[in-house]
């Protein structure tokens, strides 16, 4: 009897990991969730949870897998030595780098996505200064690919905007060549390349088939486009810790905060702002928030009139590392304040999607919404009421679109 061919994505988020196993038929065979034990700064957690997570993969389903892919956060950035050892904590995504300013305006003078102090090519400029020239900087996804491989030469193209790569030119900016950056760089290839086999060592200790090909992937919030499956006039809402906005066009927009990625011959663009559902986990237990949500009428406005963020500091809509956070004034009403949260988020949504069309892209028809949040009903409403497009969850997860582009590329190697 032929053994089914799977494959597998593993999503590499804010607050934890994710793996998903499917089928050439896209079915999902397997999937299961882990949070990190610490933060998104260690590295140790990232192997840990992945670890973890291969090992709970039943066997007879792990004997057929026959290629990975890999999505990771956007920006997360780690310091390594010549052969991938950690120096230190990685920088996450969200940390900005204010003292970068004038550095990055004499690197970048024309802008772009890597200008911003929020880039990953500030955080590693204060990784340089922090270890010296002689490292190698790799964003999340390319770390955990590369210790799969054993190798970590490579770096995927997407995951590698914010840091400088131009995904038209296929090149870094020129002023690169001045500065010791150079040499710290991942060769860059495109998401769905097959690198090569998992490496011996890795198979051995993961209990992996040794022929089990590694895929160049993407970044997290393009796998959940992926995973989502969008129609022509769809629009792409991720509400995970953070909030970002995704969608399909003909060809690249530009501006402040936007990015464009080439994934599967298809050009995304979106923004994604450093606030989401992770305002809320300071504020209440899952099981309060279900409580309080009940207790709210969606279709009524609060009063209230919130900014709610994690933190000072906003990348899109609107590239502000001095905007700070409204949480106040707090009403005695628990679900009254939730409810003015979940406008807050709404509203910072709707500026995300208007600056977007502002920009150039279409304006979608109807909104797709992934992610924890995707789940809130009273929250879905009050977005529908705030931003006046139609909503349909999907219940995906980015795993599995990360799963999608191993697979299409098996399918074009057969």
């Amino acid at each position: 009897m032929k053994m089914p061919s799977l494959v597998m994505g593993i999503d590499l988020g804010t607050s934890g990991v994710r793996i998903a196993v499917i089928n050439e038929s896209r079915v999902l065979i397997h999937s299961a969730e882990m949070a990190y034990p610490n933060d998104l700064s260690s590295w140790e957690g990232w192997k840990e949870c992945c670890k973890t997570l291969i090992h709970g993969i039943p066997k007879s389903i792990r004997n057929c897998l026959m290629a990975c892919a890999i999505d990771g956060t956007s920006g997360t950035l780690l310091a390594c030595d010549k052969k991938g050892s950690p120096l230190g904590p990685a920088l996450p995504y969200y940390l900005c780098c204010s003292e970068q300013k004038l550095p990055l305006a004499k690197i970048l003078p024309e802008g772009g996505i890597a200008s911003s102090v929020n880039s990953s090519l500030a955080r590693a400029l204060r990784l340089i200064k922090q270890y010296g020239p002689d490292l190698l900087l790799r964003h999340q996804s390319d770390w955990i690919t590369g210790w799969l491989l054993g190798n970590w030469d490579w770096g995927e193209e997407s995951n590698n905007l914010r840091l400088g790569w131009d995904p038209h030119s296929k090149s870094w900016p020129s002023n690169f060549k001045k500065l010791s950056l150079q040499r710290s760089l991942p060769l860059i290839v495109p998401s769905g390349r097959i690198f090569t086999t998992i490496s011996n060592k890795q198979a051995s200790s993961l209990n992996l088939p040794k022929d089990l090909l590694i895929i160049a992937g993407t970044t997290d919030s393009n796998a959940a486009v992926l995973s989502a499956e969008l129609e022509k006039d769809d629009g792409l809402t991720i509400l995970g810790s953070t909030i970002v906005v995704k969608r399909f066009v003909e060809s690249p927009i530009k501006g402040a905060g936007i990015t464009n990625h080439r994934i599967l011959n298809r050009w995304i663009c979106g923004g994604a702002s450093n606030t989401g559902a992770a305002v809320l986990r300071p504020l209440f237990s899952d099981i309060h928030l279900k409580e309080l949500s009940r207790q709210i009428n969606p279709y009524l406005d609060s009063g209230l009139n919130l900014r709610p963020m994690p933190f000072q500091g906003e990348r899109f809509p609107v590239d502000d590392p001095s905007l700070k956070p409204i949480m106040k004034p707090r009403p005695v009403s628990d679900s009254l304040y939730l409810h003015g949260i979940f406008e807050g988020l709404a509203q910072k949504e709707s500026h995300c999607w208007q600056k977007l069309v502002e920009l150039g892209a279409p304006r979608p028809k109807r909104i797709i919404t992934i992610g924890g949040g995707a789940k809130n009903p009273q929250w879905r409403i009050i977005r529908e009421r705030i931003m006046g497009f139609p909503i349909r969850t999907c219940r995906n997860f980015p795993a599995q679109g990360a799963a999608f582009i191993a697979l299409k590329a098996i399918l074009k190697k057969h």
